[in-house]
């Protein structure tokens, strides 16, 4: 980031100043009323002419053909692009020719919002334009769009940069219409989850972020405090024990899109920030849940793709229901050769040295299961698999099997070799949900920081009783990349966390003026990336010299050149 101007900026800015000059504000406050758009113009003009012989629009101006006194803008709203086209007699009707000749031609940039009134027609190419009549500045631009070249709907020379995309995310937005549409699916996915759920009776509610306690996942939390009861609140991790305590007060079936917060790695497929959601129901069990999971995808699919069977990266993935069950045990004998399931520890451990997985003191039986499952299994599992009945230990808000010892009622969903959602029978035993809490208590004094807190009051409201619950949670970020083809969290969300911006290093004026430049000649330097004393004497004096005279031709700069021996004097 840097508080230099360039050309084009300074040239804005420039323009700014005239339109203010002119009595134009080029920031209005005053609505500006629309009573059309691009999309809606070229998919119904043809066949509904009359209604587009008053239409009034508004968007960017994304590019210009000036052809003396008419010329053509494309004009894009957020339903797409149109052409319009200007002429002069027709815009400035009486002697006072300004607003073209001067406002628009020379005032106006790429990427200013203008508002258009005018009519439909089709060009002699058979282009539907619009013919303008009015045209009103709504929102000068002094920032200059990176140049994207589009035609007959394709683009060419797509802004491609992660680091720009993912920072200037606005842009991005601006210049690569694809990136709208992707971000439009996204609350697609989200608007055929909740019309599932509420179809079905479930009740959308809202729990607290700022948490006393993170219980409902194994991870690490963000940390902050609060001022005015002088106490530590961590950034929720899960709502699920907050969900679970709703189940204890009297609702059958409750469901939240839950912002979480998880102060752990970034990759592809990690944001420390994402959205999860979570929903429970009482009187129902895991096996229940899979079938209404399989039903939930399959209907996301279709909602937001038209289709069951998507494409996604080279892969062809089917999210028809029925979905295959493995239990974790089997996964891992089929993957690994291992037969894991009656191991102690130090047998896990072996079989993790065996299989180049590293380990550390701090992991329990079930976090050296995950660690195998997690290495050598997920990434099999391309097409919808749910893999179930998981080792007590792995599991601490699980109720137990009821037919396998050892053994607890879970299941994940693998999908793309990613786990997309993790559900349960839930636990409501609460003698037994303290005894699990004290183990995963112990796991944390081993430098475990991913052991989940003990809960009391969620240990008290289960004492109050629970009814057999079914309770599970979805990666909404991962599934929104499945449906809209992406290969990376970071292109589902709009504003992805990302490393501090590096601010480049700029000398103050004074710097300069030590070094014995005259003032006037500070910017000059600047524009012409020389911002530091360090940058200066590391370019060549001769160069610079040059430069400077062109510079002040460009800017037409009506201050005296300084002499060879002068300039040569800056380098001492």
């Amino acid at each position: 980031m840097s508080s230099v101007l360039s050309e084009q900026e300074i040239q804005r800015r420039e323009a700014l100043t005239k339109l203010e000059s002119l009595g134009i504000n080029a920031y209005p406050a005053q609505a500006f009323e629309i009573n059309a758009t691009a999309k809606d113009i070229l998919e119904n003009y043809e066949r509904d002419k009359l209604n587009y012989k008053n239409i009034s629009i508004a968007g960017r101006m994304m590019g210009r053909r000036i052809m003396g006194n008419a010329s053509f803008v494309e004009l894009q709203d957020a339903t797409g692009r149109i052409q319009a086209y200007l002429k002069r007699d027709d815009l400035c009707p009486g002697e006072d020719k300004t607003l073209y000749n001067t406002v628009f031609k020379k005032l106006l940039d790429i990427g200013d919002y203008i508002g258009i009134n005018g009519f439909v027609f089709t060009t002699n190419t058979g282009e539907i334009s619009i013919h303008v009549q009015e045209l009103t500045l709504l929102a000068k631009s002094l920032k200059p769009l990176p140049v994207v070249k589009s035609a007959d709907g394709k683009t060419f020379d797509a802004v491609t940069d992660p680091e720009f995309r993912y920072r200037q995310r606005y842009v991005d937005l601006v210049v690569n219409p694809q990136v709208r549409d992707t971000f439009v699916k996204v609350s697609k996915v989200k608007t055929a989850i909740r019309d599932f759920l509420n179809e079905r009776g479930a009740l959308e509610v809202d729990t607290p972020v700022l948490q006393s306690i993170p219980g409902g996942a194994a991870a690490r939390p963000f940390i902050t405090h609060h001022n005015a009861l002088d106490m530590p609140l961590y950034l929720r991790i899960a709502n699920e024990l907050y969900l679970k305590r709703l189940i204890v007060g009297g609702y059958d079936w409750v469901y939240e899109f839950s912002r979480n917060f998880r102060n752990e790695g970034m990759d592809r497929t990690h944001n420390p920030e994402f959205t999860v959601l979570e929903f429970y129901v009482a009187y129902k069990d895991y096996l229940w849940m899979m079938e209404i999971t399989e039903k939930l995808f399959e209907h996301v699919a279709i909602a937001t793709n038209g289709t069951a069977n998507l494409q996604v990266g080279n892969k062809q993935i089917n999210f028809a229901a029925p979905y295959p069950r493995v239990s974790i045990y089997d996964a891992i004998k089929e993957h690994t050769g291992f037969e894991v399931d009656q191991l102690d520890e130090g047998g896990l451990r072996d079989v993790c040295k065996q299989l180049g997985i590293a380990t550390d003191e701090s992991m329990g039986k079930g976090k050296l299961i995950d660690e195998i499952f997690g290495e050598k299994c997920e990434h099999h599992y391309i097409q919808p698999t749910f893999i179930i009945d998981y080792p007590v230990e792995m599991s601490p808000l699980t109720k137990k099997h009821r037919s396998k010892a050892d053994l607890v009622e879970r299941f994940e969903l693998m999908i793309n070799g990613k786990e997309l959602a993790n559900a349960y029978t839930e636990l409501n035993d609460p003698i037994d949900q303290r005894a699990r809490f004290e183990e995963q208590l112990k796991l944390m004094e081993r430098g475990d920081d991913e052991a989940m807190f003990i809960d009391y009051d969620f240990l008290r409201a289960l004492e109050y009783g629970m009814p057999p619950t079914a309770g599970i949670g979805i990666g909404i970020d991962r599934l929104a990349m499945l449906m809209t083809n992406q290969q990376s969290i970071q292109d589902v969300l709009f504003f992805p966390q990302m490393r501090p911006e590096k601010t480049a290093k700029q000398a103050s004026v004074a710097d300069y003026l030590a070094q014995g430049i005259p003032e006037e000649w500070v910017s000059v330097l600047q524009k012409m990336g020389l911002t530091t004393i360090e940058a200066l004497k590391s370019a060549n004096p001769n160069k610079v010299f040059n430069d400077l005279g062109g510079m002040r031709k460009k800017m037409k700069l009506e201050i005296p050149m300084p002499t060879k021996d002068e300039v040569m004097k800056w380098f001492d």
